[in-house]
């Protein structure tokens, strides 16, 4: 047997969590030293020989709600006085009270998670069992604009912490019957509502059944930053790529269902994750089909060539200038001499300090409230930019090529792939300082290798890159095709249907 006070024993997992048997005095000790549970006596119209005690948690129950629909006609219905015994019960589950759901509850783990969830509980005396009512406030941020996809053409409503504000948003944007949202609770103390939503007919069922296999066995304390549910879903220990996109936007989760993907929704964080992931998502922004598709297909490869120049330009530098100078032109190298003779560092020294410069300022600009992180993110350019060059600690080629990579990392539509992409530009740089463009080479080739061995729910990360001998591909990747040109599903190899118009 475990016991639960052991600091070094496995984590308990109690079932039932109160073994006891249903009463309002049991469920007052769940609730004792809690400053919000109330309970309320009720004569039934006035009767003190009848009463009923309604039980709620104080800014969880709606106070409009639990007095005009529960209290009211508790208090001032006459048929309920004269109800018999026991019938009284059957009377008000079934359509005395003023509410859109009654549920009977035999144990007492369910009536304390109703009550979390914003239900009044009616206990009656002499009775083993209660009613439940949900009477939840609805006290949420209003629906805005997306902060992290901003809007140009489309949509302009965001995701919110409520759960259930979420699934009426995809519910209005995707009005078909196959959708299918099944909900799922994560977290011991938390107990976060974790909502898998998929279209039927459309989604592999085996990705769908693999991510409720997950949330099921996740067995943690809570479910309160999104890492949590990333970092139990997907295996990203071994990869700092992300392997689920996410998404403010209702309408671009919807054409991830729509490609036969499955989204999840945790309570309380306003975004949705789309699995499985490849790495052609995090290239993609909602603007890609709202844009002409010439337009598009510009932008998409500006991306991927802003890609390149991040993880590249720092350590080619690198190469060129310290190990393969004869691949300079010559003009262009007699500048960078000229330029890097009172410079009294290492190529590789002034490199990785400028990158090092770059990450700090960026931090600290994003760390401090607006109008400060703007501040320092100016005074920041200005001192480490202007006065390092001119106090020859960089030279001026080095300040520009680190500028370069920095702003094309900024091209990246997911900022999870763009930080993995400033990991491994850390690593390049320090291979082009060991091996010059053999080095650099060798880190590209790494870098390949690692991606072709990810998956996401058993779909291959560089897919449709490549997607294997004898799998159906989608659309290029690269470029986007004409709207009416696009016959077939992009994104997951594995759906039940792959055409998506005549």
């Amino acid at each position: 047997m475990v016991r639960e006070d052991r600091a070094d024993g496995p984590h308990p997992r109690k079932v039932p969590l109160f073994d006891r048997p249903l009463s309002r005095q049991a469920l007052a000790e769940v609730f004792a030293d809690c400053v919000d549970y109330m309970e309320r006596t009720v004569y039934l119209n006035g009767d003190r020989e009848r009463t009923v005690t309604v039980c709620y948690l104080l800014g969880m129950a709606r106070n409009e709600r639990l007095s005009d629909y529960i209290l009211r006609p508790l208090a001032q219905d006459p048929a309920l006085s004269r109800a018999p015994e026991g019938e009284l019960f059957s009377r008000l589950q079934y359509g005395a009270l003023y509410n859109l759901a009654a549920i009977r509850r035999e144990t007492l783990d369910d009536v304390v998670n109703d009550l979390i969830l914003g239900s009044c509980a009616l206990f009656f005396p002499g009775r083993l069992d209660a009613l439940t009512l949900p009477v939840p406030t609805e006290e949420k941020r209003a629906v805005g604009e997306p902060d992290n996809e901003p809007a140009l053409k489309g949509s302009r409503e965001s995701f919110v912490e409520s759960i259930r504000t979420n699934t009426a948003m995809v519910r209005r944007h995707l009005k078909a019957p196959q959708l299918k949202i099944r909900e799922h609770i994560v977290g011991r103390q938390s107990r976060t509502l974790v909502d898998v939503l998929y279209l039927e007919g459309i989604a592999d069922p085996d990705t769908v059944s693999q991510v409720e296999e997950k949330l099921d066995q996740m067995d943690i304390d809570g479910v309160e930053t999104a890492g949590n549910l990333e970092e139990y879903l997907t295996d990203t220990a071994r990869t700092p790529f992300p392997l689920m996109a996410y998404t403010q936007r209702p309408d671009r989760l919807c054409q991830g269902l729509l490609e036969g993907r499955a989204a999840v929704f945790a309570d309380g964080i306003p975004l949705g994750w789309l699995v499985p992931g490849t790495m052609d998502q995090f290239f993609k922004t909602g603007q890609d089909r709202a844009y002409h598709w010439l337009t598009a297909s510009a932008l998409s490869l500006i991306r991927y060539l802003c890609a390149l120049i991040t993880l590249l330009v720092p350590g080619l530098y690198i190469a060129l200038v310290t190990f393969h100078p004869e691949a300079i032109p010559p003009k262009l190298a007699l500048s960078i001499v000229a330029a890097k003779q009172e410079v009294p560092f290492s190529t590789i020294f002034e490199v990785l300090i400028m990158l090092l410069a770059f990450e700090v300022i960026q931090e600290a600009g994003l760390r401090l409230p607006g109008p400060i992180g703007a501040t320092v993110s100016i005074l920041g350019g200005l001192v480490v930019g202007s006065a390092a060059v001119e106090a020859r600690i960089v030279s001026p080629a080095v300040l520009i090529a680190v500028a370069i990579a920095g702003v094309a990392g900024y091209t990246m539509p997911s900022q999870d792939f763009g930080n993995a992409l400033r990991l491994w530009r850390f690593l390049l740089a320090i291979l082009a300082s060991v091996g010059g463009l053999f080095g650099l080479a060798l880190g590209c080739a790494a870098l390949v290798y690692h991606l072709a061995q990810l998956e996401s729910f058993g779909v291959p990360y560089l897919a449709p890159f490549t997607t294997g001998v004898g799998a159906t591909r989608g659309h290029p990747s690269l470029f986007r095709l004409p709207l009416p040109a696009m016959k077939w599903r992009d994104g997951a190899v594995r759906t039940q249907n792959r055409r998506n118009q005549r």
